[in-house]
């Protein structure tokens, strides 16, 4: 039923700043733009990360946000201090969950938890 995730939205007071702190993210620009809201096709299968002005949001959201969507990196240490010299903060450090598993988790600058992890398992997938 579920087969893969397609795309996550993440809220931002100012979508002007979030624009700008995810394209130095990312390195790339958003493809798709409307007002209100952002969208960046990312990472292996081109799954899509929306950024919505929070006006939009069903509810004052929590901060840091409640749920955790870990994309895949083939370095977590770097990735982890890559994301924090942009202005990210410390959510869940990086863990070690063996088995080759490494999970880190940060805010970014608008509240929402972005999660990181080093995945054997996507790249058994990837190389099928």
């Amino acid at each position: 039923m579920l087969r893969g995730p397609a795309t996550i939205t993440f809220w931002a007071d100012d979508l002007k700043a979030a624009r700008e702190w995810y394209t130095e993210l990312l390195g790339i620009e958003p493809y798709f733009e409307v007002p209100g809201y952002l969208e960046w096709r990312i990472g292996d299968h081109q799954a899509e990360l929306g950024v919505a002005d929070s006006r939009y949001a069903p509810g004052p959201p929590a901060r840091p946000g409640g749920a955790v969507l870990h994309w895949h990196v083939d370095d977590v240490a770097e990735t982890l201090d890559r994301l924090l010299k942009l202005g990210a903060t410390p959510h869940l450090p990086m863990t070690d969950r063996g088995e080759g598993f490494v999970t880190a988790s940060v805010a970014d600058p608008f509240g929402n938890v972005l999660g990181v992890m080093y995945n054997p398992h996507y790249l058994e997938m990837l190389a099928r």
